[in-house]
């Protein structure tokens, strides 16, 4: 499969909407936290995954596609949610990085999918490189959620 182009770009093309879903989801949610300092890493995380794209876009250009240049409508009706969530529950800080947190299970499983497959070399390296800080970025969201379900003494108990 490391000589089929289509394939390749099809693969690319998946994470770049799911970059581009999760540097809007990013930013989103940056708008609507309440800490400041989580507000600064969300920030962070956005330019990150837009930087992410551009690297892939790179690539799919390079063998001959058109690279995607927007994130998927799943992301899009994901962000309306977190959208909601936080108007319902008042911008609550725990909501929004729960809400962040299943958003970055879905970029994990993605890349893990797309490192499985037979790519160049060259290709793979990037999308490996990728994978290690989207995931450190997942278990961060995580760590935070928790913070911020300890700090405000919530009680609901997580099964992740």
């Amino acid at each position: 499969m490391a000589n089929d182009t289509n394939e390749i770009r099809s693969t690319l093309n998946n994470l770049i909407e799911t970059l581009k879903d999760s540097e809007q989801g990013f930013r989103d949610s940056a708008e609507k936290l309440q800490s400041s300092a989580i507000r600064s890493q969300f920030q962070s995380y956005s330019s990150q995954r837009a930087r992410f794209a551009s690297e892939l876009q790179k690539h799919v250009s390079q063998i001959g596609g058109t690279p995607e240049t927007s994130g998927s409508t799943a992301g899009a009706i994901h962000r309306g949610w977190i959208g909601l969530k936080a108007a319902i529950t008042g911008n609550d800080d725990h909501a929004i990085l729960e809400e962040a947190e299943r958003g970055e299970d879905s970029a994990v499983k993605n890349y893990r999918e797309s490192i499985a497959k037979d790519l160049p070399s060259d290709i793979k390296a990037v999308i490996e490189e990728q994978y290690r800080d989207v995931l450190a970025a997942h278990n961060q969201v995580k760590a935070l959620r928790d913070g911020v379900a300890t700090s405000t003494g919530s009680s609901t108990p997580r099964t992740y």
